[in-house]
Parts: C-alpha cells; sequence; structure tokens
C-alpha cells in the first residue's frame, strides 16, 4: 500500500530573480567597440524601455550598490572612460597647437617647427594610446553586469535551490515502513 501526500511548489519559488538586462547590441559589443552609452533594462523590468547607463555608467550605480565585485568592475569601466576622455583631449590640444603654429610667424605659413614637431608628436602618442584605452573599455560594463546577475542569490539558483524536490511525500514500503518520496520535475 502506498500512501502520498505531494504538494507541488508554488510558482514564485520557481521565479528566477530579476537581473539587470543589456540592451542586445549591447551586450554583443565586443573589444574595441564603439564607445557611447550602454543601455539596460533594471531588475524586474521587462519590454523594450531600456535606460541610459550614463557615459560613466552612474545610472547604473545604484543597481550594483550590494555587489563588491560589479562595483569594481564598474570603476574600472569609469576609469577607461575617464583616460577615453583624457585621450580625447590631449589630441584636440594637440591639433589646436599644431594649426596654431601654422600662421605664427608674420605672412608666412609654416608646417613643421620645433613646438609643431611636439604636436605631432603628442597627437601621435595619443592615437596609439586610443588602442589599449578602447580595447577593454566596453567589457567592464559587461562584466559589472554580469558579476551583479551572477552574484544574486538564486539568480541561476543556489545548490539547493536548484536541486530541491518539486513534490515531497510520505509513501508505505515493503513490510509498512514509511518512507519519504521525494520527486523532481522538469522544468
Amino acid at each position: 500500500m502506498a500512501l502520498s501526500a505531494a504538494a507541488p511548489r508554488p510558482a514564485v519559488a520557481q521565479a528566477a530573480p530579476a537581473t539587470i538586462r543589456l540592451q542586445p547590441d549591447d551586450a554583443a559589443r565586443g573589444l574595441s567597440g564603439h564607445q557611447h552609452n550602454f543601455y539596460f533594462l533594471p531588475p524586474g523590468k521587462t519590454g523594450e524601455n531600456y535606460q541610459n547607463a550614463g557615459f560613466f555608467g552612474q545610472n547604473l550605480r545604484p543597481y550594483l550598490g550590494p555587489n563588491a565585485a560589479a562595483l569594481a568592475n564598474l570603476n574600472d569601466y569609469r576609469r577607461q572612460k575617464t583616460l577615453f576622455l583624457a585621450d580625447r583631449l590631449v589630441a584636440v590640444g594637440a591639433l589646436g597647437l599644431y594649426g596654431s603654429q601654422v600662421f605664427a610667424k608674420d605672412g608666412g605659413q609654416q608646417y613643421f617647427n620645433g613646438t609643431q614637431q611636439v604636436a605631432a608628436g603628442l597627437f601621435v602618442a595619443s592615437l596609439l594610446a586610443t588602442i589599449p584605452i578602447n580595447r577593454h573599455t566596453n567589457g567592464h560594463l559587461q562584466k559589472a553586469v554580469a558579476a551583479y546577475n551572477g552574484g544574486l542569490t538564486g539568480a541561476y539558483g543556489t545548490w539547493w535551490q536548484r536541486y530541491s524536490p518539486s513534490t515531497a511525500g510520505l509513501r508505505l514500503g515493503p513490510q509498512s515502513t514509511p518512507l519519504l518520496a521525494l520527486g523532481w520535475g522538469l522544468r
């Protein structure tokens, strides 16, 4: 004789907690990708109403607050964006300095005096610095979102939440011995 009392787990317990989702184009950005703002859906939001993360990711910071690893990656993103701005200022300043020296002499144009050589060198150095700066900038924000989503308790489920039984009950085994019956449903 089998006696079974099984209660299915409520659907609410099986629902995954809210995560931050990047806009599909932003999530697919690779190394050395575009340097424009990211767009994201905050935790618990659905649809296509993506929010701007801001140039330094400042609009994403309140959502990442409790996760230290996510904040560390967001701080790295902010550092890279600051370097990006400084690099652009050096490039524009070098071009401005070079251009101002073209007509510095009365009545004549001069294209490669000592000051212009320094300005051209700064511009080339700025162009070369752009490569390592841009290479990993986008990855830092993507890592911040991944660290937040991966650090949620139960985002993918803790070990017990992932493998907990969907039904539980008692059964009478051979010689009327009570047995605990557990059942797992496919999800």
